[in-house]
Formats: structure tokens, C-alpha cells, sequence
């Protein structure tokens, strides 16, 4: 399943991708966090006491290695260089498993604190004044496009702050979107963008509420989002150590051995009720069902939009050649 973790900047989310990402990891599941973030902060929150955690070679500098692998045989694209991030997966195009032997994973996956860790990359000097972050994202929507994961097989995306996460098509390719909320009016007030251009293309958005510290907060998320609100956390002073780096620095080169804290049945330091929310997360993504038909739907219309957009004018081709009509999504492509 593919979940994202959204929300206003400093609302937590990428603390709260870690620590579900951590969570998963320890209970022994397949799981790749992908830092999508133009703070690319998520190495640090998946490995505290680090100070330096270590990262793998950023995916949006090696886009034209990316699209060149993924092109495969695809007969309906011309060159690696007519892809676009939305170029979606037809016959002949080189699909993925999760975390398989192929060169992208191999190049583009470390670990940090014992969990596969893919990141899009800075934004750095050269970009300034002449370039979008969300051009770094396009590896990770084309990467997203073209992967054939499975059941009890996790993504974790840390994605942009505030609504920018609209501005590519990325927001569709998800199972399921956590939106994470403080209990304040802004805290809320990306909850209302983020459902409200949802809701147009039939996205699930569940608010997780973070730094919670009594009824009064809980009372007033609820009042905000309603049903939407799935679950809470509360302070933890685990939490604040670890962003404090007051937390001893964890076993990475050994993520399986029996003392290190990701490894499965490794003790959670966290809160009970802090544990429990995230017990919450992990059920309400199992019980989501993927539906093929509706990601691969959404590829080709977000496809076809940014075609007519700019893509055809920049490649002097018609991309809505590009979408195999005839192309069935998910394991039965593998085929």
C-alpha cells in the first residue's frame, strides 16, 4: 500500500512518516519511506542520535537514468527524453517490485535507522530562481507509476508542506493520505484545501491530530474535521529526545540484529497511546483495498492534462501517444 503523510509545515508530518514508517519496519513488514520533502529532514527523524544519518544518491539529479530504465521497450515512447513525471507504464515498459533487484533500487535505497530510505533530493543553489521542486518530484510519481507492489508491502511519502502536494499529479498516487493536523486554525486550515481538492478525484484524506495535550485540543479537531479524524498523539518525550539528539544513536549497519531498535519484536520506546495510534494507522491502511483501475485512471488523466499543458509543445510530440489503451495495471502486467 502507498500512503502519504501530509500537512503544514511544522504540523510534524515528517516525524510522524517516521515514526510509522519505524513502526512498520519493526513489526517486520516490506517498507520503503520515500522523503519527498523540499526539507529533506526524514533520514534524521528515521535514524535520532545520528547526526549525520547516512542517505542514498538522491533520485531527481539521475531523472534521465530514471526514465531511461522505466522506458524499457515501450514502443509508444520515442526517446527517454519524451518522458514526463506522468508518463504512464504501457507494454514493454520496465516495471518494479518493491525494493527488487533491479538499478534503481539498487543505486537509489540506504538504510536509516534500519528502514529503506529513497529521497527526491535538495533543492539546492543551482535550482534557485530557474527551477520548481516539484520537477525533483517527477522521479518519485514516475517511480510510484511503475511499481507493482503487493499485499503486506508498504510506501511511506513524506510529502510537501501545505497544498503544494496539488501542483503535480503525485496526490494520486496513493492508497491513502494522512493528513497531519495541530489542534489550531491553521493546523486545520490545510486540512480544508487538501479536502476540497480530494474530493474532485475521489481521494481518501484521513486526519491524524498531532501534539495534542488535553481534551480542549481533542475537542477542538474534532469540532474542525469531524469523521475525518482518525486518531490522535500526544507529547512524547521520547519524541523530543530524539529531536534533541538525546537518543543513543541506533544499530544502521546492522538493522536486524536483536538490540537494534527497528529490528521486528524490538522493544517501542514510544508512548503507549502514542504506540496505539499507530497500531490505528497501520489497521486503517490494511483494511484499504487498492484499486488498480482508478491509479492507472488518474495516471492517464493527469498524463493527457500536462500533455496539452506545456509537454507537447517542449517535445515537439503528441504524449497522448503515449498512454497504451490496450495496457492492464497492476500484477497481471508483470506477466
Amino acid at each position: 500500500m502507498r500512503i502519504a503523510f501530509v500537512g503544514k509545515g511544522g504540523s510534524g508530518k515528517t516525524t510522524l512518516s517516521a515514526l510509522f514508517a519505524r513502526h512498520l519496519a519493526r513489526s517486520g513488514a516490506l517498507v520503503l519511506a520515500i522523503d519527498g520533502d523540499i526539507n529533506q529532514h526524514l533520514a534524521q527523524a528515521l535514524a535520532p542520535g545520528e547526526e549525520r544519518p547516512r542517505t542514498p544518491p538522491p533520485l531527481g539529479p539521475d531523472l534521465p537514468a530514471v526514465k531511461a530504465l522505466l522506458r524499457g521497450t515501450n514502443p509508444r515512447i520515442s526517446t527517454p527524453d519524451s518522458m514526463i513525471k506522468t508518463t504512464p507504464p504501457g507494454r514493454g515498459s520496465r516495471l518494479l517490485r518493491l525494493l527488487g533487484d533491479d538499478e534503481l533500487h539498487t543505486r537509489h535505497v540506504s538504510r536509516a535507522g534500519g528502514v529503506p530510505l529513497m529521497v527526491t533530493g535538495e533543492f539546492d543553489e543551482s535550482d534557485l530562481g530557474v527551477a520548481c521542486y516539484h520537477s525533483k518530484l517527477g522521479a518519485v510519481e514516475l517511480y510510484l507509476g511503475h511499481l507493482v507492489d503487493g499485499p503486506g508491502e508498504y510506501v511511506v511519502v513524506d510529502m510537501t508542506a501545505g497544498a503544494d502536494a496539488f501542483a503535480s499529479g503525485l496526490f494520486t498516487r496513493f492508497d491513502l493520505t494522512f493528513l497531519v493536523a495541530e489542534p489550531t486554525r491553521k493546523g486545520v486550515s490545510v486540512y480544508r484545501q487538501y479536502r476540497d481538492h480530494a474530493r474532485e478525484f475521489g481521494i481518501r484524506i484521513t486526519v491524524v491530530g498531532n501534539k495534542v495535550t488535553g481534551e480542549d485540543d481533542l475537542l477542538f479537531l474534532k469540532e474542525q474535521v469531524g469523521d475525518d479524524l482518525l486518531t490522535h498523539l500526544v507529547h512524547s518525550d521520547w519524541v523530543r529526545a530524539a529531536e534533541q539528539g538525546r537518543v543513543p544513536p541506533q544499530a544502521t549497519d546492522t538493522p536486524d540484529a536483536p538490540d537494534a531498535p527497528n529490528a521486528p519484536n524490538a522493544p517501542d520506546p514510544l508512548e503507549p497511546h502514542n504506540r496505539h495510534a499507530l497500531n490505528v494507522l497501520r489497521e486503517t491502511v490494511d483494511a484499504q483495498s487498492r484499486d488498480w483501475d482508478r491509479l492507472h485512471r488518474h495516471a492517464v488523466e493527469f498524463h493527457l492534462r500536462n500533455a496539452r499543458a506545456w509537454a507537447d509543445a517542449r517535445t515537439g510530440e503528441d504524449l497522448a501517444a503515449q498512454v497504451d489503451p490496450d495496457f492492464v495495471p497492476g500484477p497481471a502486467a508483470l506477466a
